[in-house]
């Protein structure tokens, strides 16, 4: 499986294109802000097509590019329902202070358009894909539709899979050491707490982790030592 990831030039968010092998359909899931040359190079070097934009939650550093990625390619974006209504205009949802920032940052005012074929998905789906069958998984708390998305396999040739045998894509719903904060309009920190319960402490240890910002990590390691994962399973 080929798996390409990379930052977005605004929160570190991390954007990944995931692919059977070069030369055939991907999927992008969480194209932020600012990925449009980085993604175009990925795409290009791999000869890669996407079929998809899926999405592990709505907020704007996640979303952002999903607009220009999709209609480029003619192809859908896949969020949670309980996401849904955050693509009407994740903008709108935003401190205006911030929208300013991304405004002075990247000099030009920023704009939103919904993507024109926007799917649901679904706790418990199997969504098939570009060649790969994603299961996805509601996983609320960071936003009420937060997911993660699991994958057979992992990537080809990163020091990181050692001993890994599955992925799951984990978007802020856990973090190398850490989880997605509670605190934002939509956060709910009881259920995150079951999510980490129920979602992610029940995940086999060798399952990959890619998250939504830093590195990538295990559920062995995470189930070792991040402090949240710890006390949830006391």
């Amino acid at each position: 499986m080929l798996v390409n990831g990379f930052p977005a030039a605004a929160f570190g968010t991390n954007c990944y294109v995931v692919a059977p092998a070069p030369g055939e359909e991907c999927v992008v899931v969480d194209p932020g802000i600012g990925v449009l040359d980085d993604l175009a190079a990925v795409l290009r070097t791999h000869r890669l097509k996407p079929a998809a934009v899926l999405l592990t939650h709505g907020h704007v550093d996640h979303v952002y590019s999903v607009t220009p990625v999709c209609g480029a390619h003619g192809v859908p974006a896949l969020v949670h329902a309980d996401d849904g209504y955050r693509l009407k205009d994740p903008l709108a949802l935003l401190d205006p202070s911030l929208v300013e920032m991304l405004a002075a940052q990247f000099g030009e005012a920023a704009t939103w358009t919904e993507p024109d074929d926007v799917r649901p998905d679904a706790d418990g789906e199997r969504v098939s894909l570009a060649g790969l069958d994603v299961l996805v998984t509601h996983a609320p708390g960071h936003t009420e539709g937060s997911v993660l998305f699991h994958l057979d396999g992992v990537p080809d040739g990163t020091p990181s899979t050692a001993g890994a045998t599955k992925t799951v894509l984990s978007g802020d719903v856990l973090f190398a050491g850490s989880i997605g904060r509670t605190d934002l309009p939509g956060g709910d920190h009881a259920a995150m707490l079951e999510s980490l319960r129920d979602k992610v402490l029940t995940l086999a240890n060798d399952t990959l982790v890619l998250p939504g910002h830093g590195p990538a990590t295990t559920v062995a390691t995470e189930r070792a030592s991040n402090p949240f994962l710890l006390e949830v399973a006391r």
